[in-house]
């Protein structure tokens, strides 16, 4: 099994004893992660941008004035973000979304990171939901808490979107400021 685990792109991090018997554990090697901008066709992507947001009518709202970049592993598409440059100068994702089959593999950092590379003079903010494993993501990525839209999710969509166990009601924005402290903090 572990020649089949390197042949799929995956590397050895540790080793490790499990219950006596000598272990290894692996993880998908992200190498050979390409990251790239689409212009056109953007609707094609549309199957990865429902897993970040669930209404069609939503996405179609801002991804025709909104930057998509995907990733793509060995010539497979994994992930997406979606950016919009607001009129205030400060950059929001609309959409950060990776393959079930590719979680937890630190894709979705890494498209963050992508993006903040792209706009390291920008305040970046981000909507999302109050499910747990979300907010931890972006709390362990240096976004910080900073206002909330109360019943965003039910005057917005026609059915309960419900993660982890919590039906989503207000929209909870986050941002990552690198033009003030947050440069010594994160940089």
């Amino acid at each position: 099994s572990q020649r089949v685990a390197e042949k799929c792109g995956f590397v050895n991090f540790t080793d490790y004893d499990n219950n006596g018997t000598p272990s290894k554990a692996f993880r998908l090697s992200l190498s050979s992660l390409v990251i790239r901008k689409v212009e056109d066709d953007k609707r094609d992507f549309i199957d990865l941008l429902l897993i970040g947001d669930e209404s069609e009518d939503m996405i179609m709202r801002y991804l025709d004035r909104g930057s998509l970049y995907v990733s793509s592993i060995d010539n497979k598409d994994v992930a997406v973000i979606v950016t919009v440059e607001n009129d205030n100068g400060s950059v929001e994702i609309k959409n950060l979304a990776v393959d079930a089959a590719f979680r937890r593999r630190g894709i979705g950092r890494r498209m963050l990171e992508y993006v903040e590379n792209l706009y390291p003079d920008k305040k970046i903010i981000l909507g999302t939901g109050e499910t747990p494993s979300t907010l931890r993501f972006y709390q362990a990525c240096g976004y910080r808490y900073s206002h909330r839209i109360p019943n965003f999710f039910t005057d917005n969509y026609p059915n309960p979107i419900v993660e982890e166990d919590v039906t989503l009601r207000d929209m909870v924005y986050l941002y990552k400021d690198f033009n003030k402290n947050d440069t010594e903090e994160h940089s």
